[in-house]
Formats: C-alpha cells, structure tokens, sequence
C-alpha cells in the first residue's frame, strides 16, 4: 500500500468511529437535551420559599401550609382548585351525554335513509314483479293463439291435400 491509501484507509476508519459514537452517543443526548428544553420552558420558575419539611405534617403534627400557599400563588392552580370535582364531573357526564346524542342521531337519521331506500327497492320489485305477471299472462295467451293458428294451419293443410295439393 501507497501513502496516499494508507491515509485514505485511516480517514475512513476515523470516519467510521466518529459516525459509530455519534450513533451510540446521539440518542441518548437527545433526549436528554429535549427533556431539559421541555422542562426549562414548560412552567414559569416558583417564587415561594418551600422548606425541605415533610409534605403535609410537621413534626409537632400540625399540617405545613409552606405547599398549600405555593399553590395558592399559582394561578392556574388556583383556578383549577376552585373547580370543584363535581362541576367536572357534572361537565365530563354533559359531554358525554351530548356525543351520545349525537351519535344515536346520525343513527336514526341512517336507519331511516336505509328504511326509505328499502321502501323504494320493494317499491320497484313489485313493479317488476306486476310486469312479469303481465307478461307471463300475455305469453300464455299468445301462445294459446300460436297453437289454435296451428290447428286452423293443419285443417287447411289437411284439406288442400285432399283436393290435390301437394308441397314443393
């Protein structure tokens, strides 16, 4: 091997690693940064002072207001404190109960479009049907007609031979 391959050979190979790390590395560091970008603009920064005590009790048994006050000062958590569970509820239930109505009139409504589209086939069948009869009745009686012109044919036929008529 030249120079000139050898360094193209440690270029690529320098290539190779760096696109390597970049792969293992590059998910991970990804998602990392996302979360902290997500995190860092999501929610503006608390301005209360909340002390590292246990949550809900002090030790004396009193319960720690220090997190209801953060909360108080929040306002979309205040707004949303002040809506009571039963008013969601009540709203989930009416919104619920509207998209049922809904969809039980979408219903009706294609139930009677199928209803009336049923009406106008039978409607057309028993046409059809009335105009097969009618056919089916003046068949037979064209037939009946063919028949008796075939008889009269045959007198005739029967006749003309016995008066010396003979067929070419």
């Amino acid at each position: 091997m030249n120079r000139r391959q050898q360094r193209t050979l440690k270029l690529a190979m320098w290539m190779l690693g760096l696109c390597l790390a970049a792969y293992i590395a590059g998910p991970p560091l990804y998602w990392h940064l996302t979360e902290a970008f997500v995190a860092a603009s999501s929610c503006p920064p608390c301005h209360c002072d909340c002390s590292f005590e246990p949550l809900l009790s002090l030790s004396d048994g009193s319960i720690n207001n220090s997190i209801l006050d953060c909360m108080n000062n929040d306002p979309g958590v205040n707004g949303e404190m002040e809506k009571s569970f039963t008013d969601m509820l009540s709203e989930e239930m009416k919104l619920k109960e509207a998209v049922a109505m809904e969809k039980r009139r979408r219903t009706d409504v294609a139930l009677l479009e199928a209803k009336k589209l049923a009406s106008q086939y039978q409607k057309e069948a028993d046409k059809c049907n009335s105009g097969m009869q009618t056919c089916e009745g003046a068949r037979e009686k064209s037939e009946e007609a063919l028949e008796a012109q075939r008889r009269i044919t045959a007198l005739w036929e029967l006749r003309a031979r016995q008066r010396g008529w003979k067929a070419q």
